[in-house]
């Protein structure tokens, strides 16, 4: 067990990472003045890396200052300044592992009292139910708003190289953008971007192939993607295999299996589909499925907390382990795993009947795990959940005054901001 999960992986592009145990993208919402990462932010990647995983793929990094999934979140455009990223990708390599930025779009995914824009590939607002009103009205997309979306993708993973960042996760799972795209139920399009999975994909293929010749060879790209989205008549499995098998010529190093959206919380365990309930890689079935076929090295992602857990992942196909939650409440797990095996992470579980509530309330307890690491403080997963969410909303509303303070100075200053 050991020599398979501490185990170097060698990818496709030559690139090696000392074992298969990754810290999985979590959305920290801790920028600081200017969209950027701040000191809690390095600190907090210096325990990942201090703690033992091989691979650490950050949270959400946005490539349009306009669209944010959250007032907090960090920003990498062509206006953003470089050094804060390279101080960040220095904290994380710090213990020994590699770093690759998450880079994201949310499309439709925007908060209605958010400035800036809500895209997607058709106007169809997200279903939470009763809490749809949460989420902006979205406008479709034009072709020039698309073509300048790919460009944004490659901007962002270029000047990541820059940073020096070891590769980019491009983030096409949960319900965002290049998610919406691969979705027959959020992307009603009758043109070249819409109807077969082929023409749904894509926006995905043109994202991959513009970074790709923005960044040199040894640069890791490796894209999250959903084994389903948990929605009848919604992206599955085989369509997923369809997509894996399209992005394996385009220079792919990884791809990432998660699951569902804001609409189906899959990725907080929170799906009605049969296989992800009662067991503790909500995905694995569908994954050990697809390893079957895949082309590509496999990360499989979602409620791993427990070593025989992680195990079994890896003897199931899959190549690499991501754990999100679990590091937020004890980072150092890769190396107890390592040293005895015993170690558990054990959080309780979000008892509140609205899904799109609790799975607020799950994501604003793991945020508030990130932000006591990011101080130097020791988690404390006990807090309960609705004193969490409470928490989290009062620092959204801080952040997003920030936000729209900043955005509003853009202008002023004369940076770019597109409508397209």
């Amino acid at each position: 067990m050991t020599s398979t999960m501490f185990s170097p992986l060698t990818l496709p592009n030559g690139s090696v990472l000392r074992n298969r145990l990754v810290k999985a993208a979590m959305e920290e919402n801790m920028a600081g003045d200017g969209q950027l990462p701040t000191k809690r932010i390095r600190r907090l990647y210096e325990r990942w890396s201090d703690g033992g995983v091989g691979l650490i793929i950050t949270g959400n990094v946005m490539v349009h200052a306009e669209a944010l999934t959250g007032p907090a979140g960090i920003v990498l455009d062509a206006d953003s300044p470089l050094e804060p990223f390279r101080q960040w990708a220095d904290a994380a390599h710090r213990g020994g592992a590699k770093v690759w930025m998450q880079i994201n779009h949310p499309g439709r995914q925007v908060r209605a009292d958010m400035p800036g824009v809500a895209w997607g590939p058709s106007a169809i607002r997200v279903d939470i139910g009763k809490q749809s009103k949460r989420f902006a009205e979205p406008v479709e997309m034009t072709a020039e708003q698309i073509e300048a979306t790919v460009l944004r993708f490659a901007e962002t993973a270029h000047r990541a190289e820059l940073a020096g960042f070891d590769g980019v996760e491009i983030h096409a799972a949960h319900g965002y953008l290049l998610s919406q795209f691969l979705s027959p139920l959020a992307n009603k399009r009758t043109d070249r971007w819409g109807g077969t999975l082929e023409n749904r994909a894509r926006l995905l293929l043109d994202v991959v192939r513009a970074v790709r010749s923005r960044v040199g060879a040894d640069f890791a790209v490796a894209v999250k993607l959903n084994s389903a989205d948990f929605q009848r008549g919604g992206f599955d499995a085989d369509d997923a295999g369809r997509v894996i098998a399209m992005l394996e010529p385009l220079g792919v190093d990884l791809v990432e299996l998660s699951g569902g959206s804001y609409e189906s919380p899959a990725m907080s365990g929170r799906s009605a589909d049969s296989r992800t309930l009662a067991r503790e890689a909500y995905f694995l079935e569908l994954a050990a499925e697809l390893a079957q076929s895949s082309p590509l090295p496999l990360l499989l992602t979602g409620g791993i907390a427990r070593r025989p857990i992680a195990a079994e992942v890896l003897e199931s196909g899959i190549d690499l382990v991501g754990m999100g939650t679990a590091l937020a409440v004890d980072p150092e797990l890769p190396n107890k795993w390592r040293d005895s095996g015993d170690a558990v992470v054990q959080l309780a579980p979000v008892r509140i009947d609205d899904k799109a509530v609790a799975s607020a309330a799950s994501m604003a307890r793991v945020r508030q795990q990130l932000r006591r690491l990011g101080t130097g403080r020791a988690p404390r997963p006990g807090i309960n959940p609705k004193l969490a969410l409470a928490k989290e909303t009062a620092h959204q509303k801080l952040a997003l005054r920030r936000y729209r303070s900043w955005l509003e100075s853009r202008v002023t200053d004369g940076a770019t901001l597109e409508r397209v």
